[in-house]
């Protein structure tokens, strides 16, 4: 299988090993970093798939406080997980061979390389592989590395990736660069559509009374207001998402087209993967993830697979439902496994079956 011609600067092979610590490995393993936006999930994992310890903690936010200090949050999880697996993270050596960390906000190639030379620099392991947090979705929901994952959750970004380590991703810095969508993007346009209803320059809708309603104001322009003056913290209007979702679904025109939009945007991006990833007439999977995509809205799923199937109709759309880092930790058992040092389908099975029972058996983040 072979792809379309890369796109400079966005296109390539999942990541090259960066030099890390040397030494005698206490583990050989995988260091597995899932960072999100909100919350960051550490794990790691054996070559046969065991899982040894794990940690969580508050979100990745390399773009505001740079790569260093981004990379200093992680540090605590990880000595936090390496203390649950029995290791001792101040020994001065590698804890484990291999470091797969998929982070958000590394959309660009050079973002990718300063956090990985970060991350290797800290000697946690031999070798480290930097991806943006879409492969760890898109590996969690499926069999082999090979398939396209559309995450829309905040934001919106899409991944596809080849089991010769081919991949097709998207810059996702925002409208500068083509993306639309997410729960920012839709809050923005409930917003849009709700005052301009109000004011007469826009058709009515009951995204109006129901922008109103649900911050307890009198009209959406005082919600507008409100957030204008700080009295309401921006962030809130992520909460208008599901005020979306259910006018749409009482049939309200103006809160349908906005959630076919984002259907057909979901499905744009995961059929350019495909096509670039020469897969539009495979079986392949198309992991769909995200809270937008995860809250099972059947109005924007039934858009989507509707999509799917017209543009690629013997792909598999499915829901993600295992956790991001697991699809980290098998990035790093496929590498394992290149390299001749463990993974394989057995210890594939055995981290699927072993993460959740170990991660609800630990409390506490670090």
């Amino acid at each position: 299988m072979t792809t379309t011609a890369p796109v400079p600067g966005i296109d390539g092979p999942l990541g090259a090993g960066l030099p890390g610590a040397t030494g005698t490995e206490l583990v050989r393993g995988v260091l597995a970093v899932d960072a999100g936006n909100s919350k960051t999930d550490v794990a790691i994992v054996a070559a046969d798939g065991t899982v040894l310890g794990t940690a969580r903690g508050d979100g990745f936010v390399p773009h505001l406080v740079g790569p260093r200090a981004a990379v200093d949050g992680l540090a605590p999880l990880v000595a936090l997980a390496a203390e649950r697996a029995g290791l001792d993270p101040g020994a001065g050596r590698p804890l484990v061979t291999h470091t797969s960390a998929c982070l958000a906000n590394a959309d660009l190639p050079v973002e990718e390389r300063k956090l990985g030379e970060e991350i290797a620099g800290r000697g946690w392991s031999r070798t480290t592989v930097v991806a943006n947090d879409v492969f760890a979705l898109l590996r969690s929901g499926t069999d082999e590395p090979r398939g396209v994952a559309v995450v829309c959750g905040a934001g919106i970004n899409c991944a596809g990736l080849l089991p010769d380590g081919r991949t097709v991703r998207f810059p996702a810095l925002g409208m500068i660069t083509g993306d639309w969508g997410g729960g920012g993007s839709l809050a923005l346009e409930v917003m849009w559509h709700a005052v301009r209803a109000e004011d007469g320059r826009g058709a009515e809708t009951a995204l109006a009374p129901a922008v109103a309603g649900h911050f307890g104001l009198p009209t959406a322009m005082a919600v507008a207001e409100a957030v204008h003056l700080g009295a309401l913290s921006k962030e809130r209007l992520h909460e208008l998402v599901p005020v979306l979702f259910r006018v749409a679904g009482a049939g309200d025109t103006a809160a349908v087209r906005l959630v076919e939009r984002q259907a057909e945007e979901v499905a744009r991006l995961a059929l350019v993967a495909l096509r670039r990833l020469d897969l539009l007439d495979e079986p392949v999977d198309v992991v769909l993830g995200g809270g937008v995509l995860a809250a099972g809205q059947r109005l924007l799923l039934d858009g989507v697979f509707a999509r799917l199937a017209a543009g690629a109709p013997k792909a598999v759309p499915r829901i993600a439902t295992t956790a991001p880092v697991v699809g980290a930790a098998l990035l790093g058992l496929d590498h394992l496994a290149a390299v001749g040092l463990g993974g394989g389908p057995h210890s594939h099975e055995r981290l699927r079956a072993g993460h959740a029972v170990h991660r609800s058996g630990q409390s506490g983040t670090g």
